[in-house]
């Protein structure tokens, strides 16, 4: 199949994208208004947050709102301002997370056994809680319709595969607990939503983003490298995430729904590109490195 034919049509479109202000959010934010779309971007901190001008010059059919995705009342509040301007909700983008580097900054590197309760409790307050929240009031307008589309984030840390009947983690020496842990947790809870409301025609599907160079990215790095660390791979922009999410924008539960994709390889099956045609060329490991 073509990227032409995956290419969704989302314009007048209610479409919530949760963590817009920076990174992948605003990559969303951008795409979906230049296809037309109406969106309502969320997120904890406006400050410091560059607001481009095809953003800015969007007036109605742009609206920015403060929410912080743990607090039932900024919810609440979003999710009327949403409805009052716009009068329903087509698509939900839970983008907003708890990164492992939030929590311990800035290198993100922590053993299990190091970790407290209250890391755990932030970590899934965020990721999964929080999503939970979000999604239970958003949703309402797609159930109303029996039309909809939700996308869910997480990462490639929480895959597993199977070797001769045992099944081993793919990255198990990351040391990103409990960030995984949580993202593990939403992967189930998506797959498991999404035969819930298949019968009521909402789409629920998942999407692991590549190896990406988003808001703190630069931090972490030079923290890891002054600790002895070996340069990654280039970071990806982004912009790899667009095509995916607006194709799964597209969708209801007549068509894809339940699935969990793998955003590098999804780009390159269907002409998009790979890691190097997506590689932030910007960015530079020696830059980084200790004088």
């Amino acid at each position: 199949m073509s990227a032409v034919m995956e290419k969704a049509d989302v314009k007048d479109k209610v479409v919530v994208i949760t963590g817009g202000a920076r990174g992948m959010g605003r990559a969303y934010v951008r795409a979906f208004l230049a296809e037309g779309a109406k969106v309502v971007a969320t997120d904890r901190s406006w400050d410091g947050a560059e607001m481009p001008a095809e953003i800015a010059g969007q007036g109605t059919n742009f609206l920015a709102c403060d929410m912080d995705v743990t607090n039932d009342a900024q919810i609440d509040k979003a999710f009327d301002a949403a409805m009052a301007r716009f009068g329903t909700v087509d698509v939900l983008v839970n983008n907003a997370a708890m990164r492992q580097r939030d929590l311990f900054p800035p290198t993100g590197r922590v053993t299990t056994l190091e970790t407290k309760d209250s890391d755990w409790e932030r970590s899934f307050a965020v990721n999964v809680f929080g999503v939970l929240k979000v999604t239970r009031r958003f949703i309402r307008p797609m159930l109303e319709k029996k039309k909809g589309s939700i996308v869910n984030t997480v990462s490639s840390g929480i895959l597993n595969h199977s070797h001769g009947g045992a099944y081993a983690a793919l990255r198990p020496n990351s040391r990103e607990m409990p960030y995984m842990s949580s993202k593990a947790a939403l992967a189930t809870l998506s797959f498991y939503l999404a035969d819930e409301v298949k019968d009521k025609g909402v789409a629920v599907n998942v999407v692991i983003p590549g190896h990406t160079r988003t808001t703190g990215f630069d931090e972490q790095n030079r923290a890891r490298l002054a600790q002895g660390a070996r340069p990654g791979p280039l970071p990806v922009v982004p912009e790899h995430m667009v095509p995916i999410v607006l194709y799964l924008a597209g969708q209801d539960a007549r068509g894809v729904t339940g699935r969990m994709f793998d955003v590098m390889v999804w780009n390159q099956e269907h002409g998009l590109g790979g890691h190097e045609d997506w590689a932030d060329r910007s960015f530079s490991y020696e830059a980084l490195m200790p004088r």
